[in-house]
């Protein structure tokens, strides 16, 4: 079984972050980078589906070359190989563009699953999974717990609203958005960094594949939320007040 797991490299979490000069995105001259966070709980799924029904777990990242690093992490802590689509344009891709970009070297692996996060920890759109199985044409399902495979088939578990959850079959090969927190994520030994070392990375570029960038949508500007410090006073009755406290912490604050 061949599951091909698609990985971003994403600003740490801890980071201090500013916004470059043009206000276009970040200043990255001081920034720290990790594996998307989501995308690591796709890669450790991948992986524990590898040790019962073997095969290779092949990882696909695009972004630049420091992205290696990101790479090198997911081939210790288990994955077979990886292809790094490297290209200084990639900033230039809308979600659309940058679907096909992957679903083309996806689609010359041909594998028989595609798992992804569910979203980024920078830009959040949460539709990059979805568009490659529109793009690929395959069968997918989102916000995942649960995987089973059975055979040229799969049992996936979906999480829902207000604690729902819904199983569904579906045919291989498909596409799945995993949702954090599904398992305990695993750390890379210090065996496994050393075999890393020797582990495949192919190495393309946007032009290797034919895909050019094209936006759609844009980025206007970039910029740090506005504190703004507000005192309202709450006129009525104690019911009365405690019945309108009630409603803005629910409906403005969003702390209930």
């Amino acid at each position: 079984m061949k599951i091909l797991v698609a990985l971003k490299q994403v600003p740490a979490r801890d980071s201090q972050l500013k916004v470059d000069a043009a206000a276009l995105w970040l200043d990255e001259s001081d920034l720290s980078f990790e594996i998307n966070e989501p995308d690591a709980y796709a890669l450790e799924a991948a992986l524990q589906l590898k040790e019962q029904h073997g095969g290779e777990v092949v990882v696909l990242c695009a972004g630049p070359e420091r992205a290696t690093s990101a790479i090198r992490e997911a081939l210790a802590k288990g994955a077979d190989r990886a292809i790094h689509i490297e290209d200084d344009s990639l900033g230039a891709y809308d979600t659309l563009s940058l679907a096909r970009l992957l679903s083309k070297a996806a689609s010359a692996e041909q594998p028989d699953l595609i798992l992804t996060g569910l979203q980024s920890d920078d830009l959040g759109s949460g539709q990059t999974g979805v568009v490659m199985a529109e793009v690929m044409g395959l069968p997918h399902a989102t916000i995942i717990m649960a995987v089973e495979v059975d055979g040229a088939s799969l049992r996936v578990k979906r999480e829902l609203e207000n604690g729902w959850f819904q199983h569904v079959a579906m045919p291989l090969p498909a596409v799945l958005t995993i949702q954090s927190g599904i398992n305990k994520l695993r750390y890379a030994t210090l065996m496994g960094i050393k075999k890393a070392k020797t582990k495949e990375v192919k190495h393309l570029t946007a032009a290797d594949l034919g895909v050019a960038p094209a936006a759609t949508v844009r980025l206007q500007s970039v910029y740090q939320p506005q504190r703004v410090k507000q005192t309202q006073m709450i006129e009525g009755n104690p019911a009365q007040q405690a019945a309108t406290l009630v409603e803005k912490l629910k409906f403005e604050v969003r702390a209930l």
